[in-house]
């Protein structure tokens, strides 16, 4: 027990030496110097804590603040800072004789040379420079550039330049003759041609030669195909607007626009009320009970039942009866089929059979020559019906002629939606202005092109597409956040 005191006591005697800085007389006292710094994790708050509570923590932050102080203040610090930006030599009473001698008109200019106290107040007093956009300053490819632009370093000491380099020397030496532009009087002279005429000087120097020679060595052009020379619709490409939306039309114009506006309007709203409808649900007195439900099943089965009798009419007699005639059923089924397997033909019923079946080839076939023999004297019915038939094609023909010319105009359904004609541009009554600085305008020209381009069938009707998110988004708490809470 003693040594075991004697040791304890001698261990926090040597700890306390160690805390108060001083080499202990003990032999197994250690520099405190050279004493393992107490460590702990630098990644948590706790270490952020000590390190700002050590006395060297608190001088590096103090030294910091300083620095960074002077930097916002003068721009540097004021230890490296030159003699000239620390003081300035006072000339005495000179400037302010000087000054003194000044006109109003001097003083009136450097009043308007000075700035504002409003753009005073805005400015920054700051004399650390903005961060630049590391963005705005980022080449693309940049590594790539730099290794070439070493490389070709490398190569100019070597004698070996660029091929631009090499080009543009080459250009210098050897500059290219201008050519001489024709005058007023060769481009007279010119002769002027048809580039669609079967015989322009293009095609000159071709014709004579084989066809299947031209297309294979590619110098016969592409018979363009005759679908092309026909416009999609007939219709204008810019449609004149009704008088009814110029800017001073008449009352009679203006209100047929009206007119047609409100028309195109109630026809909206009855759709509309339609679908609201179509979509809506059932009242009370509509709605399906468990009774009408059964009964719309039912419906049909009672009606059959009718003619196959009761349906508790053969289990009146008792499941003996029942049985008994299922029983002579399936016997007299059996006795049938074993008779018609056992019965033979001889070969008398086969003779007559065969006989009969031969008779009645020849009566049809003397029965279709007497058709064919009656149908030389049906000539002329027959003649009747073929231009009843044709005039029919005729007029169906025409018909789908005539509604082709009447549809030329209208837009084709040429995808899975369907034009949609824009609105009418029309103002009321009340937004009709006398002037024309004070109209108001209407419409978009845009627009409207894109739906000339629908309505004659050179694009398909389109609506904008629709943004949706591919991916799922996943909120995601950060580490420093999480450990600091």
């Amino acid at each position: 027990m003693a040594a075991g005191s004697s040791g304890g006591r001698g261990k926090v005697r040597s700890q306390s030496e160690a805390d108060s800085g001083f080499l202990g007389l003990r032999p197994t006292s250690v520099d405190p110097a050279l004493r393992r710094r107490r460590r702990g994790p630098r990644n948590k708050k706790r270490g952020w804590r000590r390190l700002a509570e050590e006395p060297l923590g608190l001088e590096v932050d103090q030294f910091l603040e300083d620095v960074r102080l002077q930097e916002r203040t003068s721009g540097g610090l004021i230890s490296e800072a030159p003699d000239e930006k620390l003081f300035f030599v006072d000339t005495g009473s000179k400037d302010r004789e000087l000054s003194k001698k000044r006109t109003k008109g001097p003083k009136r200019s450097l009043l308007l040379k000075k700035p504002l106290r409003a753009d005073l107040v805005l400015e920054n007093t700051s004399k650390i420079p903005a961060p630049k956009d590391i963005l705005a300053h980022q080449v693309p490819n940049a590594k790539k550039l730099k290794r070439k632009e070493q490389l070709w370093e490398k190569l100019a000491k070597q004698g070996e330049l660029p091929r631009e380099v090499r080009r543009a020397q080459a250009r210098l030496l050897s500059p290219p003759v201008a050519k001489a532009k024709p005058g007023p009087q060769d481009t007279v002279e010119r002769p002027f041609y048809d580039l669609w005429a079967k015989d322009n000087p293009l095609e000159r120097p071709l014709a004579g030669q084989d066809a299947f020679f031209l297309e294979q060595t590619k110098k016969k052009g592409v018979k363009r195909p005759p679908r092309l020379h026909t416009k999609p619709s007939q219709a204008p490409a810019v449609e004149v607007t009704p008088s009814g939306a110029s800017y001073n039309p008449s009352f009679k114009d203006h209100q047929n626009l009206l007119w047609e506006a409100h028309q195109v309007e109630l026809q909206r709203q009855k759709e509309a009320e339609k679908l609201e409808r179509q979509l809506a649900l059932p009242t009370a007195e509509q709605a399906a009970t468990q009774e009408s439900t059964f009964e719309e099943m039912c419906q049909g089965l009672l009606e059959e039942s009718d003619g196959e009798g009761e349906p508790g009419e053969g289990q009146d007699k008792g499941p003996e009866v029942a049985g008994d005639q299922a029983g002579e059923d399936q016997a007299g089924g059996g006795a049938a089929a074993r008779l018609a397997a056992v019965e033979k033909k001889t070969e008398q019923q086969r003779r007559r059979e065969k006989a009969a079946r031969k008779l009645r080839l020849q009566q049809a076939a003397v029965r279709a020559a007497r058709l064919r023999h009656q149908e030389l004297f049906r000539l002329r019915g027959i003649k009747a019906q073929v231009a009843q038939r044709l005039a029919e094609l005729a007029r169906r023909r025409e018909r789908r002629r005539a509604q082709r010319l009447a549809e030329a105009d209208k837009p084709r359904r040429l995808g899975r939606l369907k034009y949609q004609a824009p609105d009418i541009d029309v103002q009321l009554s009340s937004e009709l202005s006398d002037s024309l600085r004070t109209l108001k305008p209407e419409g978009n020209i845009l627009r409207d092109r894109f739906k000339s381009f629908q309505r004659r069938n050179m694009i398909e009707p389109r609506e904008r597409a629709k943004f949706k998110r591919k991916y799922k988004v996943k909120l995601v708490e950060k580490r420093a956040f999480r450990e600091i809470q």
